[in-house]
């Protein structure tokens, strides 16, 4: 009913070999003297106080490279360009409502016509019988001294 063992094969069992970590020597810390010994400075404050240290020139950021100057007429050209793109796409959309109205207002006539063609039909095609109104047959009509007998 169940399948017969398959005979147990030997595994091999691969163990990780560590890598061993580099050794960093760090750096040795060497104290450096700055180039020029900074001037000491006095602030008298208001309230006659004296407030004496060190002037610390702020780092001037790095000059902005200048860009290049960009001539009128290559952005006339290119605004040229883009206006023009504009209005071939408004043409385009233009274009396209006006073939669009066109097919709707052929499908309202023609609808029309298939309604009022159809309600046509059902009166000349109806029976010849009529459900009121008045009959008048006017060749059997006697007209006598301007007076009409019918």
């Amino acid at each position: 009913m169940y399948p017969d063992p398959t005979p147990q094969r030997s595994v091999e069992v691969h163990q990780p070999i560590p890598i061993p970590a580099p050794v960093v020597h760090p750096a040795p810390v060497v104290p450096v003297q700055p180039g020029t010994v900074p001037t000491v400075a006095s602030v008298v404050l208001p309230d006659g106080r004296v407030v004496t240290g060190y002037a610390i020139d702020h780092p001037q950021p790095a000059p902005v490279a200048a860009k290049p100057a960009v001539s009128r007429a290559a952005v006339n050209v290119a605004l040229g360009g883009v206006g023009f793109l504009a209005v071939c796409g408004g043409l385009l959309l233009l274009t396209s409502f006006i073939a669009a109205l066109t097919a709707f207002i052929g499908q309202l006539i023609i609808l029309a016509a298939v309604i009022f063609g159809g309600w046509i039909a059902v009166q000349v095609l109806s029976g010849s019988g009529h459900k009121g109104g008045t009959t008048v047959h006017i060749r059997r009509a006697v007209f006598k001294r301007n007076h009409f007998h019918g």
